[in-house]
């Protein structure tokens, strides 16, 4: 928890759930890796009516739309698992929101899912997964 959170939690007597404490740490993380990999940030966290886009990343001439899925296990499935086909046309739908925004520019886009692992609530392992899947239809960009 940063200073600010602290805060926040005394003055209203109320700390933020931990499943959102570890989205946090997990998106965090994300950043970190992929600006390690060389691409550019744009934004965190994009919200429109039809969905929310965890992280946006240029990629040389491409736009990448990152989904992150933090967990502190993987007894049951892969984290990636949880993007369904629900979760990828919510996505689907706010990253044309979001090219909106922009007046849709002639740029490739793509979908990545980084997959986060934490033990004993720090990240143990960050794994990146390129173009994980394409728009959802019936929605196509370009």
């Amino acid at each position: 928890m940063n200073f600010f959170e602290k805060i926040r939690s005394r003055l209203t007597g109320k700390e933020k759930p931990e499943h959102l404490r570890r989205g946090e740490l997990g998106e965090r993380a994300a950043k970190r890796y992929l600006r390690r990999q060389g691409l550019k940030f744009l934004a965190a966290n994009f919200r429109s009516d039809r969905g929310e886009i965890d992280l946006i990343f240029r990629d040389d001439d491409c736009l990448a739309f990152v989904e992150v899925k933090t967990r502190s296990s993987e007894d049951r499935t892969r984290p990636a698992a949880a993007v369904n086909a629900e979760r990828r046309r919510r996505l689907s739908r706010a990253a044309l929101d979001y090219l909106r925004l922009l007046k849709n520019p002639a740029i490739k886009i793509r979908f990545d899912i980084v997959e986060v692992l934490l033990a004993e609530g720090k990240v143990r392992e960050v794994r990146y997964l390129p173009n994980t899947f394409a728009m959802a239809k019936p929605w196509r960009y370009g």
